[in-house]
């Protein structure tokens, strides 16, 4: 996993690769398939999350609708759960897809009351399109199926299952923490 430590000049240098990066080089990393950290250099606080959103930020600043208004509107809506409720919704290929299906409608629609499509061709360009993209769906899912038959015969779990896993051992350790908590002798009681 490259590690890139961020400067407090701002700069980021990627300490795998020995040379400085740009935003826009974290973001072709990803695309690439690398999981990348990002470190303050003097602090090691963990940065990922932040320089993350520049990225879309950035990506959105340049290509206005990068991301539908939907997912965008479900970030701020979560508030505090942000960073929970993206990993949920691009955890989940169907609701991502949902999310694209949505974009579709909605653009195909704002053509036609804009008088510059006619409804009956929206309604077959997204009728072409959705029919598209659900049948390149179920040969990705198929193959996802298969990955998935294949690792639980090798006895690795699953990302839902490490989900819940990783879920009930923050559950355990709030509870130890108040039990703890509960037990510490109270400073003013003397």
């Amino acid at each position: 996993m490259p590690i890139i430590k961020r400067y407090p000049n701002r700069k980021l240098y990627d300490t795998e690769a020995k040379r400085y990066i740009t935003l826009d080089g974290i973001a072709e990393l990803i695309r690439e398939g690398a999981e990348v950290q990002v470190v303050d250099h003097t602090t090691d606080e963990d940065l990922t999350a932040v320089t993350l959103t520049q990225i879309i930020f950035e990506q959105e600043k340049r290509h206005s609708g990068f991301l539908p208004k939907s997912v965008l509107t479900g970030l701020v809506r979560a508030g505090g759960d942000t960073l929970n409720t993206l990993r949920r919704n691009l955890n989940s290929p169907l609701e991502l897809l949902k999310h694209v299906d949505e974009e579709i409608e909605n653009r195909l629609q704002t053509l036609v009351e804009r008088g510059e499509m006619a409804r009956d061709e929206a309604i077959s360009i997204s009728e072409k399109l959705i029919a598209a993209g659900q049948e390149k769906n179920r040969s990705l899912f198929s193959g996802q199926q298969r990955l998935e038959r294949l690792l639980s015969v090798r006895g690795i779990p699953s990302r839902e299952e490490v989900e819940e896993l990783t879920d009930q051992i923050e559950s355990l350790s709030a509870k130890i923490d108040s039990l703890i908590s509960d037990q510490e002798p109270n400073s003013n009681e003397q």
